[in-house]
């Protein structure tokens, strides 16, 4: 029998972990039997916090694919209780496991969020059968991939650049290799990632469209382990364990490419002194201090070396740092504090008869971050902090190793990016939730460098100096949040949300696709922050006891002080960059379909997104709304997973996308005696729209609790569509003044073969 006391009330508070291997698990449910309508979840960092009468009570620990933990208390005082789950064995447990849900997804205030299953990413067939986090998420509505078999996205309307991506909080900048083709994101350290598109919460800032969170895995802190991947182009390996069992844990993953290998057995000399490989590390080590102390660091390596004999090279890569402390102030308040590094830095060699030419550039961030979270009660809580960035940006020198040729070190730009915010996620009444919140954002433009101003022709009209210390311009934004939910009944939910951000962070291009040279500039004189505003609603409901999971989402996004380049902009090795650069608006908006089926012997879905992306600038297409080079109508994908026993799964994704705008030259004229290309209007041409079906089959070969080892191969681009991935313009050999379309497919037919491995100590029993 329950008996409560409504007078006096107590806090449960505590961790919750995998039995298995320590790591504490992020959005876990901790509940109460005797009362249906209350419980918690735990953070980002594994912590959770009650508040309950006194009372007797029976616990209940829920996390999918876990044995739930259920445990009796006598609650008469503030009481700290861990709780560790253990993995459900899904041979036995499938149909169990998989009734149990949760309705997170219709419940919660927080609209236009997808937390993905890491493990379910490892199903989905990819190009050369690398896992890639990247790719996946391609795969959801409001997300538009950057091209053939590339990395980079586009989520809601919004640039490559727009989209925040965060490994253990640290930024990165270039989250590709092989020029698009690979994630940065080795998925054997990845633990948890959610997108927010859009709408994320006030604790998320500095790019305008999107929110990529993803944590890296703590390490086995039970027992050791070592696992990997042996592909047909590239292999992985790591190792975990504990650093002392129970209070502390490490994992290192380490992943390279190897086509350079085959080059050197060519008797080619260009060819076998050619670079083609990438690598990249995955470090994190955490250490409980105390009860409610512990300290976390982690880090990232990547490398990318491209070379062409001793002529000409590319080398460029990301670093990145956290050290991070958490703490517990009590059973209601949570901290953390981090120091965070990044630095993406690039480099291009050319050697031409005996001159070589460097070209190095980069951009390095450093920065404190504190969160504090405040459990109120079950329906009420209080998260808050502030963010402070220092920012470099190196936009290029060069040296060369002869006098004929002067260097050239364009001016090093400086700035300093502050942020505080506070977000409050209430229970109003049984059925209406809310998250609201405001974060105020500041950039400021430091010393020591050169500001200039231009003329609207784009000449200089004057220059400014700034030493060492100095401040120069400022510019502060307030950014509300508003996510609101109303529950029609358990299953069924209406939200609407509103947000605004703003990005200080530009990045210039012009080329269709992401690349390693592309410019990074700061917020400066010329260049004012870019603001974005979204207004979004949605209808999301599940059914067959959440096993199916539908929603239907509307979106409108208007951008304000957009960047584009005039005609034959020069981007690169350019002091006064600005004068090439024009400032608009943008308009985004559409419709987002998703239907899922989330448990079962196969599991899948269907996503749907219908938008229209737009610019407007004074000085392109006559000042009138243009589309976006991304702009694409339609976007449809299908995904299927299939266990058709426990030890064979097959997977299957289609993709169909509009083609993405384009500008052809509309016909020729001649000066001179040269015929010259007319381009009457940006972007107003399409590629053939694109369409490719991947399959894939993963073979368990052997399971138990020391030794597994499974067998994936997969095809990517089943059909062997040829999808245009450039459309070149040549001239007639018979006359110059007419042109031929010369279409380039970058892949037909893709297999790929990859066998993995794990092996995890067991000590013997005495």
């Amino acid at each position: 029998m329950l008996t409560v006391s409504a007078q006096t009330k107590h806090t449960l508070s505590g961790s919750i972990r995998d039995a298995k291997t320590g790591e504490e698990l992020i959005g876990a449910i901790i509940s109460v039997k005797e009362l249906p309508n209350t419980g918690a979840a735990s953070n980002a960092y594994g912590f959770y916090s009650l508040t309950l009468p006194d009372g007797h009570y029976t616990l209940v620990g829920h996390y999918v694919g876990y044995t739930d933990f259920m445990r009796e208390i006598d609650l008469s005082a503030s009481q700290t209780i861990d709780i560790n789950l253990a993995p459900a064995a899904v041979e036995i447990k499938q149909v169990e496991v998989s009734a149990r849900r949760t309705d997170d997804n219709v419940k919660q205030a927080q609209m236009s969020a997808t937390k993905l299953d890491i493990k379910e990413l490892e199903k989905v067939p990819v190009i050369f059968g690398e896992k890639d986090i990247l790719k996946t998420i391609q795969l959801l509505p409001g997300v538009k991939s950057a091209g053939e078999g590339n990395s980079g996205f586009y989520v809601r309307g919004g640039g490559a650049d727009q989209n925040l991506i965060l490994l253990d909080e640290a930024l990165v900048y270039n989250a590709s290799h092989l020029l698009g083709f690979f994630s940065t994101f080795n998925n054997d350290a990845l633990k948890d990632a959610t997108l927010y598109k859009g709408n994320m919460p006030a604790e998320f800032g500095g790019k305008l469209s999107s929110v990529l969170d993803i944590k890296m895995k703590d390490g086995n802190d039970k027992t050791y382990s070592v696992g990997g991947g042996i592909g047909v182009i590239a292999s992985r390996l790591y190792v975990e364990g504990p650093i002392v069992k129970d209070k502390g844990s490490f994992i290192i993953t380490g992943r390279r490419t190897y086509a350079d290998i085959f080059t050197k057995l060519s008797k080619d000399t260009t060819i076998n002194k050619s670079k083609l490989y990438f690598y990249d590390i995955n470090a994190k080590a955490n250490y409980r201090v105390s009860k409610k102390d512990r300290l976390f660091l982690s880090g990232y390596f990547g490398r990318d070396k491209f070379g062409l004999g001793t002529t000409f090279g590319i080398d460029y890569g990301n670093v990145t740092g956290t050290l991070r402390w958490n703490h517990v102030v009590n059973d209601r308040i949570f901290s953390n504090l981090s120091a965070i590094y990044n630095n993406f830095s690039w480099k291009v060699t050319l050697n031409s008869n005996g001159v070589d030419l460097i070209i190095n550039s980069l951009i390095q961030d450093a920065g404190l971050k504190e969160d504090l979270e405040y459990f109120i009660d079950t329906k009420n809580k209080i998260k808050f902090g502030g963010q402070s960035t220092f920012r470099i940006a190196v936009p290029g020198e060069v040296t060369v190793n002869t006098p004929l040729f002067k260097p050239v070190n364009l001016s090093r730009s400086y700035g300093w990016e502050n942020a505080i915010y506070a977000q409050h996620e209430i229970t109003l009444w049984q059925k209406v939730s809310l998250n609201y919140g405001l974060r105020i954002s500041s950039f400021t433009v430091t010393g020591p460098g050169k500001n200039y101003y231009f003329h609207a022709n784009g000449q200089p009209t004057d220059t400014t100096v700034l030493e060492l210390g100095q401040f120069g311009k400022t510019y502060v934004n307030p950014e509300p949040r508003l996510s609101v939910s109303y529950n029609f009944k358990k299953s069924m939910s209406l939200k609407v949300a509103y947000s605004r951000n703003t990005q200080n962070i530009h990045l210039l291009s012009n080329t269709t696709t992401s690349s390693p040279t592309d410019r990074w500039i700061m917020t400066s004189n010329n260049v004012r922050p870019e603001i974005a505003d979204q207004v979004s609603a949605g209808y999301f409901f599940n059914f067959m006891h959440d096993m199916f999971e539908v929603s239907v989402e509307g979106y409108y996004k208007w951008m304000q002080n957009q960047i584009d380049y005039i005609p034959n902009a020069q981007l690169t090795a350019n002091e006064t960059v600005e004068s090439q650069l024009v400032y608009g608006n943008g308009r985004a908006y559409g419709g987002e379909f998703f239907i899922k089926k989330r448990a079962g012997k196969w599991i899948g879905w269907i996503s749907y997104t219908l938008s229209r992306t737009e610019r407007r600038f004074t000085e392109v297409n006559n000042n009138t709304w243009f589309p976006a080079r991304y702009d694409r109508t339609h976007d449809l994908a299908i995904v299927l997973m299939w266990d058709i026993t426990p030890r064979i799964n097959v997977s299957a994704s289609w993709v169909y996308q509009t083609g993405n705008a384009v500008t052809y030259a509309a016909g020729k004229y001649q000066v001179n005696g040269q015929w010259v290309p007319y381009y009457p209007l940006r972007n107003h041409d399409r590629f053939p729209p694109y369409h490719r079906l991947d399959i894939g089959a993963t073979f368990v070969l052997k399971k138990h609790k020391m030794w597994e080892h499974d067998l994936n191969v997969s095809f990517y681009n089943v059909y062997a569509r040829e999808n245009p991935y450039q459309i070149n313009f040549i001239s007639d050999a018979d006359n110059s003044g007419v042109s031929k379309t010369q279409q380039i497919a970058l892949f037909r037919i893709v297999p790929s073969l990859t066998y993995n491995f794990k092996f995890t100590y067991v000590k013997p029993q005495k």
